[in-house]
Parts: structure tokens; sequence; C-alpha cells
């Protein structure tokens, strides 16, 4: 049975490179352009591997990541970086993705990347999706609240910024992404200082 592919990236460019690389080695390929379109297709239809661009507009790779694994999916997700953003891609990999591969990648490079992903998410049982240190997501979203300069550390270095604070990698995610819906289903209602620094920009 083929191997099911979904890629998201809001380049088409990139899009038709994946898809014919990987059909003519007879994957089953879906492409997808934008982030919010691609978090439907990787939670509503069952995928062998997602591999996806970590900077688009509106939906990066990290809120794809985010959703696909609170979905209860231990799909294997790949992140396509450009150079100036392999430090983000590194920073996903700490937070759950597989792997990585650098733009602009050869056909080789793609298909052995995906071939490992798919190896190691055999061995992989996934993510606890509860929160379980509460006292610590609590600590950093009241020092958030207080420190700008955490603040912008937090959003800027990602699971960097957490590495004194003990979390799950599904609850520094959650926190890189301001996943407030889900933060406050585990803690109960926040804060309206902790909201505001969650919903900045």
């Amino acid at each position: 049975m083929k191997k099911r592919v979904l890629a998201i990236d809001d380049e088409k460019v990139v899009l038709d490179s994946i898809a014919k690389v990987l059909r003519e080695e007879d994957y089953d390929v879906k492409t997808v352009q934008n982030g919010s379109d691609g978090i439907q297709c990787a939670v509503n239809e069952p995928f062998d591997i997602v591999l996806t661009d970590i900077r688009m507009p509106n939906t990066d790779g990290f809120k794809v990541l985010r959703d696909i694994r609170k979905a209860g999916k231990s799909v294997p997700v790949i992140m396509i970086t450009g150079y100036a953003s392999v430090s983000s891609s590194v920073q996903a990999m700490k937070l759950g993705a597989t792997n990585y591969i650098e733009k602009p990648f050869t056909p080789d490079q793609l298909l052995r990347t995906i071939a490992r992903a798919l190896v190691e998410s055999s061995q992989d049982s996934g993510d606890e999706q509860t929160l379980i240190h509460k006292k610590e997501v609590l600590k950093v979203l009241e020092k958030g609240a207080k420190d700008g300069v955490f603040a912008q550390r937090l959003f800027k270095e990602g699971a960097d910024a957490l590495d004194n604070f003990n979390l799950t990698r599904q609850e520094k995610l959650a926190l890189i992404t301001r996943d407030i819906g889900w933060i406050e289903d585990q803690i109960g209602p926040v804060k309206p200082e902790i909201k505001k620094w969650l919903s900045a920009s």
C-alpha cells in the first residue's frame, strides 16, 4: 500500500517539486498551500508523514505541529526550512518534529529524510497531551506577564527560553504557540494580564 504524504508550503513551486519527486517513487501525495488548510487535512485524514514549511503567513510550522499533536496524531512531521530559519527547525525538533530539510534540497535528500522519518516514527509512542506540570506552566505564564524581556525571549528563542523549567515537549509547544484554549482547558481561566501577553502578536 502506498505511503500517504501531506506537504504544506505557501510556495507552489516547492509543493510541485515535492509532489513530482515523491510520486515518481510511488508515494500518494497531497499538497496544501497554507497552514490552516494543512492542519485540517492532517487532523481529519490519515497520513503516514507530514512535511510543513516552518515560515508561512498566518499559520506557521510550529502551529501545524502543535495542532497535529494536540489531535493525538503521532504522524512524523518534517519541517521544511530556508537557511535563515534552520535554528527554528532545530527548535521544532526539540518540541516533537521528527526532522527538518533545508531548501533547496535534492530529490535524494528528500527521499532519504522521509525514509528515515518513517523508520523512526514506527518506534515512537507519541506525546502525552494532558498537562502534567501545572505549577511550572503557571510559573512561565506569570513570568511572561511580568517580564517583557522573558516574553520576547520565549517567542524568539522558543524551547531554549524554557530550558530552566520542568516541562514536557507538548507543554512547551503550547506555550510557544500561545495555545490559550488548551492552557485554559487544563488549568482554568488565566488572569487578564496573562491572556494579554499570550494574545499579543
